[in-house]
């Protein structure tokens, strides 16, 4: 599990290689070998200097959350996460220099550990990831992360790594002064050793300890402190809305920990990381977006002994939002699209949408333009259903109308092998009415996508009546092969997530034909833990596609029919304002085509003027 050699000139590597794991974690029984080690380095004194690194490709994950979650009650809490600062301030005044050789991905516990070390030394690894992304989970760093940093590169620097759980490259952590040196992964090991050999006796000393300290930047009580934390409050409030206590007691804990010593600021940290710990928030979070999306994301739920299905070739039915979304996010898996429309001019609008977000990735160097260029080639738009011979999977990404995904599913059903599988990415309409339109409806399924497509994660899976169990693992292979995460619910009118968010959206609707004030909706959709207002959501998924779908939905229930308040609205500005959303610029907000306000962010700018007459308009 700790790997521990000492070398004939006296350096000592403590190598990280826990089996049976793909990747390095901190728990009950790695934290008490480590120790050991570090302590066994520590008291040999023949040791003259301490190399940390991993025996596997990547340096530590962070700590194991199932671990937390055992811990019983907050004095055992306290005393096991003391007791793994104190194992750290032991590196840190040892009075050795230790360094960390950091081969791969350090995140969490792991960075922490790194943080504690007298120098840290990076491979020039372009896929390693650096940080401390406890806020993700609704967490605080627990292993001095939030005194360390602040330290080391400035509460400035240090208070968005912190508060937004962002990763660093190895070049950024470097530039941000997080590590000391940037190295061809096969020189890591010996940069870290010619590193100790020529170290002298202030090596093994942190700067922190040292009596004329001064935090970079500025101490929290400084001019440059008071404005950082004057205004990251306010940032903070109008980001989280006071519903994730894990950002503020960050914050809390930089600033208290910082206007003390270290061994004070560990001792703050603690208390307040047992705080968050415990909070309802926290515990939902970690078994929300760890343990949940970590079994959706391997599968879990797929069922067993059905051969894993690799694919070559997809076909998407439409060209528009959606449909380009899905295509892009296809060919970004390296497998060949045929994006069909009824027109050659949408269909290539369809693919152009996959280009700019290439252009971008090229632009801000996050892709070769020769890579771009291969994802692109790899779209084909047309107006044939020809082309879709050969195909593993077809989705159709049409109109909310029954009768359009009748069509569609016909033709390529002309088309397409006896064993491909034809998915709606329907958001609405029960799975199993519309299989009724297909000749193969054990190989029909649901693969509702969220917009936008390259950036929203879920893919919600909708088995009809005669879905099989075949076309259901298959389907949740593409969905992982596109990086996407899959969920699989009941079929019914809406299916989960809409049913939700038609609620959600729904009700904003109707309190603006109310005479509600629209910046008071927005706000107070956001106060209530939503990322985003009803209003601008709406306006995301496009305001002509919610009237589709409600007069779809009053066309299939007929007199079981029951309107929404928000249906007025929603026809008033579709049908006589001719405002249908983003797409076009101008919905319950205005979208200049630059897409930035007059403060110069890339939010929706409101229109009052059009906002207002339009609530005058519906009120009348």
């Amino acid at each position: 599990m700790i790997n521990y050699s000492v070398d004939t000139d006296g350096i000592a590597i403590i190598s990280w290689d826990m089996p049976e794991r793909s990747m390095n974690v901190l728990n009950n029984e790695s934290i008490p070998a480590f120790a050991e080690a570090v302590q066994k380095a520590i008291s040999d004194t023949d040791v003259k200097g301490v190399i940390i690194t991993s025996g596997k490709p990547d340096f530590i994950a962070g700590a194991d959350l199932e671990m937390l979650q055992a811990w019983n009650g907050a004095e055992e809490m306290f005393n096991n996460g003391m007791e793994l600062q104190m194992l750290f301030r032991s590196i840190e005044k040892s009075g050795k220099p230790f360094v960390a050789a950091i081969n791969g991905t350090a995140l969490g516990g792991g960075f922490e550990i790194c943080l504690a070390c007298h120098r840290r030394i990076v491979a020039d690894n372009p896929k390693a990831k650096l940080g401390l992304p406890e806020v993700k989970v609704g967490l605080l760093p627990g292993g001095g992360g939030t005194q360390r940093l602040p330290r080391l590169i400035g509460i400035q620097a240090a208070l968005p790594i912190l508060l937004e759980g962002t990763h660093m490259s190895p070049e950024k952590a470097l530039k941000l002064g997080a590590v000391d040196a940037l190295v061809p992964a096969e020189k890591l090991l010996s940069s870290a050793r010619d590193w100790l050999l020529s170290a002298k006796p202030e090596d093994a000393i942190q700067p922190w300890d040292l009596k004329k300290f001064k935090i970079p930047g500025g101490a929290p009580m400084s001019p440059s402190g008071m404005m950082t934390f004057t205004a990251g409050n306010a940032m903070l409030r109008e980001k989280t809305q006071g519903n994730y206590p894990a950002a503020l007691n960050i914050m809390s804990c930089v600033y208290e920990g910082c206007c003390v010593d270290i061994d004070n600021g560990l001792k703050i940290e603690t208390r307040y990381f047992v705080k968050t710990c415990s909070s309802p928030e926290a515990k939902n979070m970690i078994r929300s977006l760890f343990f949940g999306i970590g079994a959706a994301n391997k599968l879990a739920s797929r069922p067993k002994n059905i051969p894993t299905q690799k694919y070559g070739k997809v076909g998407v039915l439409g060209a528009g939002m959606m449909g380009a979304g899905i295509a892009y996010a296809t060919a970004m898996a390296g497998i060949e699209v045929v994006l069909i429309d009824q027109d050659m001019t949408a269909a290539e609008k369809g693919k152009s949408y996959s280009q700019n977000l290439l252009e971008k990735a090229v632009k801000r160097k996050r892709m070769s333009a020769e890579k771009a260029a291969d994802i692109l080639g790899l779209i084909t738009p047309t107006t044939d259903y020809a082309k879709l011979e050969g195909a593993d999977l077809v989705i159709e990404a049409v109109f909310e109308n029954r009768d359009i995904k009748a069509q569609v599913t016909e033709k390529s059903e002309a088309v397409i092998s006896d064993t491909a599988i034809f998915a709606s990415n329907t958001s609405t309409l029960p799975i199993t009415g519309l299989a009724k339109a297909s000749s193969r409806p054990a190989n029909f399924i649901g693969l509702h996508f969220f917009s936008p497509v390259d950036k929203m994660p879920l893919v919600e899976i909708i088995c009809g009546k005669e879905t099989s169990q075949e076309t259901l693992a298959r389907s949740m292979d593409y969905v992982k092969a596109i990086r996407k995460t899959p969920i699989v619910v009941n079929d019914s009118r809406g299916f989960y997530t809409s049913r939700v968010f038609g609620t959600y959206v729904s009700e904003g609707i109707a309190m603006l034909g109310e005479g509600v004030n629209p910046a008071l909706i927005d706000n107070a959709g956001k106060m209530a833990g939503m990322p985003v207002g009803p209003l601008a959501l709406a306006d995301e998924v496009a305001l002509d596609l919610i009237h589709k779908i409600s007069t779809q939905t009053r066309k299939d229930l007929g007199d079981k029919y029951v309107a929404s308040p928000s249906e007025p609205v929603v026809q008033k500005m579709v049908e006589e304002l001719g405002r249908v959303g983003k797409r076009e610029g101008k919905g319950f907000y205005e979208y200049p085509e630059e897409g930035k306000n007059i403060c110069g962010k890339n939010f929706p700018r409101t229109s009052l003027n059009c906002l207002k007459k339009n609530n005058l308009m519906l009120m009348k």
